[in-house]
């Protein structure tokens, strides 16, 4: 993302030409379930607690002259339980590491990018309750500290952005597109790819989660669009070489899991996300909703536009949930 700056903002304004806006973030508790990521669950919200007399009654449609027969107020104030990358998401540059001997000593270290290391720059949660069964508060307060979520928050995400329409030519077959098809589809889309820009790919994907409506089917889904062959090396190497900001899609992962894994050797099991990631530092955006620009894109003759979309500013994560807005 350090490739996006005053110049790459310019771009995307430019790109502007009707001030037309998408939304390009799923309903944050969608897909549903546990369908994609038997670990990562949909959101729980609840009404914060009222004090005073009224301790432990829900602030939720609360009437203040339960207090004061004076006000007229009535409050409604609420807490979310949230799993950072469950739904649309921005992945951090914590999010993945790799087991790699970076002291050229024989022994592997847990790394991360640019050299950070487990326990001193990615810090470990503590166990907050060691005597109960493990649920999603056992383990509290992990730090990501210099690759944190917020450092993207703060550099801002704004500049041009390119989208790839893979499901115009794969529809909803499974596909693990190559480096030799991706090109082709480029020359066909007169798609042009720079440096700084970043890439969306709509896959259809996010159609179908909303078509399921929050009732998932888990088979469909893992077996529905096509997704970027990570195993492909001369892929890998264009995404390097092109000086890509960022890459985005509507499915779960950029690139498809079943189709990228190598059975010979110790590897990544996600060798795009290890390049990306660790590697290079691009970040990843997933689970978008990129269905209706890319739509409006091809039926305008267009792939560019302005894009902003910033993470929350939670300092410390190795994620974070985004509500992107397209700009056309």
């Amino acid at each position: 993302m350090n490739l996006v700056g005053p110049d790459q903002l310019q771009k995307g304004v430019n790109e502007i030409q009707g001030l037309k806006t998408f939304n390009l973030s799923l309903p944050l508790d969608l897909p549903g379930g546990t369908a994609l990521h038997p670990s990562r669950h949909p959101p729980r919200r609840f009404a914060t607690l009222r004090g005073g007399k009224n301790a432990g009654e829900q602030c939720f449609c609360f009437a203040m002259s339960r207090e004061n027969p004076n006000f007229t107020d009535v409050f409604s104030d609420d807490v979310v339980l949230l799993h950072t990358q469950y739904s649309t998401q921005w992945d951090g540059l914590a999010h993945v590491g790799q087991e790699f001997d970076a002291d050229g000593d024989g022994v592997e270290e847990i790394v991360f990018y640019n050299g950070f290391r487990a326990d001193t720059d990615v810090v470990r949660a503590e166990r907050s309750s060691p005597d109960g069964e493990a649920a999603w508060d056992t383990w509290e307060t992990p730090r990501a500290n210099a690759l944190g979520i917020e450092q993207l928050a703060d550099h801002g995400v704004q500049g041009r952005a390119v989208m790839i329409d893979l499901f115009s030519h794969y529809g909803e077959e499974n596909h693990a597109v190559t480096y030799d098809e991706l090109m082709e589809i480029l020359k066909k889309d007169n798609v042009d790819v720079e440096r700084g820009d970043m890439v969306c790919f709509h896959t259809g994907l996010d159609d179908l989660i909303l078509q399921m409506a929050g009732n998932p089917d888990r088979e469909k889904l893992l077996s529905s669009c096509a997704g970027l062959d990570g195993g492909d090396e001369r892929l890998l190497q264009w995404i390097t070489d092109t000086g890509i900001a960022a890459l985005i899609s509507d499915n779960m992962a950029v690139e498809l899991m079943p189709k990228s894994l190598r059975s010979e050797g110790r590897h990544a099991m996600l060798p795009l996300h290890n390049h990306c990631l660790f590697k290079n530092g691009i970040h990843l955006g997933e689970l978008w909703r990129l269905g209706e620009l890319s739509r409006w894109l091809r039926a305008n003759k267009r792939s560019r536009f302005l894009l902003t979309a910033p993470p929350l500013n939670l300092p410390g994560a190795a994620g974070s949930p985004v509500s992107p807005i397209a700009t056309v």
